[in-house]
């Protein structure tokens, strides 16, 4: 416990999950195309990704491309494609260089077999990296992601590798895309909507919620960083009760 701090009051979280929206509604605000909000979105994830290894956080997860994006109009979904790419391609060297792992989450049967590849890349170079990870979700929903989890319970408990009857959260959750990372304490959406959109259902449990009218091009360091002081100001609990209610049990 840092010095000044009350019991049960948040730390720094060391897990930060962002649902970054926004991006088309900045451009419409300033007459521009979408392509030129998704662009401005890029820049906006790269200084996101550089602040918080500033700030301390060690996991942080972007949502990037969702299950249900491949409904918006092919050339939107081409070119959101597109800026992946760029990114990893423009911004792996850097990112491997300053010691971030990552990681990428979501379903990859049915991904071209470019952007397959270009997952598999990214994840095997930098694997070994401790400063920070950097987790990208893409093709993902969280119900997919659950479901997937499920059928792989299932089968292994017909084929009779897991009795069904020991299954638990513990034996769910490991097979979970986050399997190997711990669940974020902070999970910000920008854009001023107040919805989590079928992200990190399971894993957000016990996460604390931000929600900012900032637009994702437009979230900054400072931005960042009221976020952090928001969640600073919030008690942990779990569930259980705060220490003047605790003292107050105790009396009783």
């Amino acid at each position: 416990m840092s010095a000044g701090q009350r019991p049960g009051q948040a730390a720094n979280p060391g897990h930060v999950a962002i649902i970054m929206d926004g991006n088309g509604r900045w451009a419409q605000m300033r007459g521009l195309p979408r392509q030129e909000g998704h662009r401005r979105g890029l820049e906006a994830l790269r200084a996101a990704v550089r602040n918080a290894g500033e700030l301390g956080v060690r996991i942080l997860t972007l949502y990037s491309f969702s299950t249900e994006n491949w409904r918006r109009p092919a050339t939107e979904v081409s070119f959101l494609l597109g800026l992946l790419k760029r990114f990893v391609e423009k911004d792996l060297g850097e990112l491997h260089a300053a010691g971030v792992r990552v990681r990428i989450i979501g379903g990859r049967d049915d991904l071209a077999p470019d952007i397959h590849r270009l997952v598999e890349h990214a994840e095997t170079v930098t694997r070994d990296n401790t400063r920070m990870t950097l987790v990208v979700a893409f093709n993902y929903g969280s119900r997919d992601e659950i479901v997937r989890a499920a059928r792989q319970l299932a089968t292994d408990a017909a084929a009779g590798r897991i009795d069904a009857a020991a299954i638990d959260e513990a034996m769910l959750a490991s097979r979970l895309d986050t399997a190997d990372l711990p669940d974020p304490e902070l999970v910000i959406r920008t854009s001023g909507e107040t919805r989590i959109s079928n992200f990190l259902l399971w894993q957000a449990a016990y996460a604390e919620f931000v929600f900012t009218p900032v637009l994702w091009p437009d979230f900054d360091r400072a931005a960042f960083e009221e976020a952090l002081a928001e969640y600073r100001r919030r008690e942990r609990r779990f569930g259980g009760l705060s220490e003047p209610a605790d003292r107050a049990a105790g009396a009783a």
